[in-house]
């Protein structure tokens, strides 16, 4: 079901957490779909007529009104760039969850809201490679994109493993019935429900898991789950390198704001030079002291991609090809993606006075 409105477009922004030079960009609200009876899908398209450019998993960063809990909020983008002609992004009700809730409570069709590009790493490298999906209630956002992507544009198989409390909780059945019945030789979705076989345990997901230890996974739900998940696919012989989570946590600042942190002084010495591979190109940048990995590269004029620049999302990861660096803040990365060399840009201080890095 959804919802619609006939009256002009509604801007729901406070003109305080608004600013002009905010890095945002205006999306409009085409439909608002009732997903589940805590679970509501929004389709929205760029004011401007441009078109979206995002990946499968990726997600959005929208603004929300400040009530002293931070002015954003970050979801999973549950469309394809494959499949879908606009981009959508679906929100579950969390008790207390202040963004949540003023989405599914105040936003309906035509309404504007504020927005960062789609960002994120949680993103197939190969539509063409057969995975599994481990998701959990609402984790099957980013996930399904994933699916719908690898089955429509690639030529992967797909076996999904979807755990909810009871029926009424899974979001996007009918979806995923019809992606069944489509791709009925390359989809297995394989339904966890708590009301019947009870909450996921260790014993289950590894007789799940285990037959296809040899393929890429990605997990995303619950904590809990997401854990237990990662370590039973340790358990029975995924690599490392082929695990993939993806975690969000509340955003404490404003991630709309154009200014980065206190610009350096005429004098700042430059403890480092770092070189940039990005969109394509190459460049050489002085990183002066006291400034973070990002700060530099924003002071050179690249857009280096970042959200919360809290250390709290992927959205500025980027790979550490030469040199060493510390982070100051890391709520993100495994010790295993640290090990692979990916670092979190927005909080990367230098160590050694060479680094390159490539995103």
């Amino acid at each position: 079901m959804s919802t619609d409105t006939s009256a002009g477009p509604e801007v729901l922004a406070d003109p305080a957490t608004d600013p002009a030079g905010s890095r945002g960009t205006r999306v409009r609200v085409l439909e608002v779909i009732e997903e589940t009876a805590d679970a509501r899908s929004f389709v929205v398209e760029p004011l401007d007529g441009s078109p979206a450019s995002y990946r499968a998993g990726q997600f959005l960063t929208v603004r929300v009104p400040d009530i002293g809990t931070g002015s954003a909020r970050c979801y999973s983008l549950s469309s394809s760039p494959h499949t879908d002609p606009a981009m959508k992004f679906t929100v579950k009700r969390v008790a207390g969850g202040h963004g949540s809730n003023w989405l599914c409570d105040t936003v309906a069709a035509g309404t504007e809201l504020e927005v960062l590009p789609p960002a994120g790493t949680f993103t197939p490298a190969s539509l063409d490679e057969p995975v599994v999906l481990v998701a959990g209630g609402s984790g099957i956002t980013p996930v399904i994109a994933i699916a719908k992507s690898i089955l429509v544009a690639g030529g992967g198989d797909v076996v999904l493993i979807y755990a909810n409390r009871d029926q009424d909780s899974v979001i996007f059945g009918r979806e995923l019935q019809e992606l069944e019945q489509r791709f009925a030789d390359r989809l297995s979705v394989l339904h966890v429900l708590e009301s019947v076989q009870g909450y996921p345990t260790r014993r289950t997901l590894s007789l799940l898991l285990r037959p296809f230890a040899d393929r890429t996974v990605y997990i995303c739900g619950p904590t809990p789950l997401m854990n237990l998940a990662v370590e039973v696919c340790a358990a029975v012989g995924f690599p490392a390198s082929r695990v993939h989570s993806e975690r969000f946590l509340s955003l404490q600042s404003d991630p709309f704001g154009t200014a980065p942190a206190a610009a350096p002084a005429a004098d700042a010495e430059v403890v480092a030079r770092v070189r940039v591979r990005i969109d394509g190109g190459e460049h050489d940048v002085p990183w002066t002291a006291g400034r973070k990995l990002l700060d530099a590269l924003l002071d050179a004029g690249i857009e280096a991609p970042y959200s919360c620049r809290e250390g709290a999302c992927s959205a500025c990861v980027c790979a550490l090809t030469k040199g060493r660096v510390e982070l100051a803040r890391n709520e993100i990365l495994t010790e295993d993606d640290l090990n692979e060399g990916y670092i979190l840009a927005c909080q990367a201080e230098p160590v050694s006075d060479e680094i390159a890095i490539e995103y």
